[in-house]
């Protein structure tokens, strides 16, 4: 699969979606050579390249009801609502192991979207740049309100759904004639404008131009759904996005309902596959 890129769009606990396709993935033994992501995506990518079936699931729904991993008493502790230490150090080196080795063994590249709070652009972090304890990911899940802003290898990083929500066009800028698209959200959904936007020019006062990527978001975003639905229609992507109502909430901690999208991803893309399978090797 020469030039073909995997794209996975984050959005919190939505991304249980992302979860069940890698799992069809992986039970097809289908590795991309390119995956990139963000916020979620980017987090559920690692096990998927360190091909660890169940992992994510887990790591997600075994931990939901667990106060370390998010709560409000972190976002007071710590002023994270998700237990950063918790996810990526405690859990993936104590709880639910994860593969270093096959990880960073893996031939795929690999990157991890994150915004720059400075320029308010993209920043894309590669395997090397994972860091020890994860700090890649830390950056690219730290959404704003809810998590501090991440100190890492010069630059202040927050979460990468912020600049770049899909990252298609970098996969496209990287060589990648051919995409799968991994989707949080229906079909025709759109986003709306921010409702919080006095609280966040006060938060990121010193950050102007990370405030204008802010407000600029919806924008950027339903521009980037309308490339994804013309490129869909021009054959050069496949887009795998929930077909079932969305009962999902980024903070979710539902475990029935995190288990729903969990296989509505599964078997929309076992419905998929044989489509997929034509065009990556078209």
């Amino acid at each position: 699969m020469e030039n073909v890129g995997l794209v996975l769009e984050g959005g919190g606990m939505r991304g249980l979606y992302t979860c069940g396709v890698l799992e069809y993935f992986m039970e097809k033994d289908l590795y991309f050579n390119y995956v990139i992501g963000v916020s979620a995506g980017a987090c559920n990518a690692t096990s998927y390249i360190s091909r660890q079936p169940k992992r994510n699931e887990k790591v997600i729904i075994g931990f939901i009801k667990d106060w370390r991993y998010m709560s409000f008493r972190n976002l007071i502790l710590s002023k994270s609502y998700f237990g950063m230490d918790f996810i990526f150090d405690e859990i993936p080196n104590k709880h639910v192991l994860f593969d270093f080795e096959t990880f960073y063994k893996s031939p795929a590249v690999f990157l991890v979207g994150a915004t720059d709070c400075l320029s308010g652009k993209p920043m894309y972090l590669n395997k090397d740049d994972l860091g020890e304890q994860f700090q890649a990911l830390r950056a690219s899940a730290s959404l704003p309100m809810l998590s501090p802003i991440v100190d890492y290898k010069g630059y202040k990083l927050l979460d990468g759904g912020i600049s770049d929500s899909i990252p298609i066009k970098k996969s496209i800028k990287d060589g990648n004639t051919k995409n799968v698209i991994v989707l949080t959200r229906n079909k025709g959904y759109r986003k709306s404008p921010g409702k919080f936007n006095a609280l966040l020019k006060f938060k990121y006062r010193n950050y102007p131009l990370l405030i204008e990527t802010m407000l600029n978001r919806y924008k950027n975003y339903n521009e980037t759904l309308d490339y994804i639905e013309q490129l869909e229609n021009e054959g050069k992507v496949i887009v795998i996005r929930p077909s079932l109502a969305l009962e999902v909430g980024r903070l979710e901690k539902d475990p029935k309902k995190l288990y729903g999208l969990l296989y509505n991803g599964y078997n929309d893309t076992k419905r998929s596959y044989e489509r997929i399978m034509e065009f990556v090797n078209q």
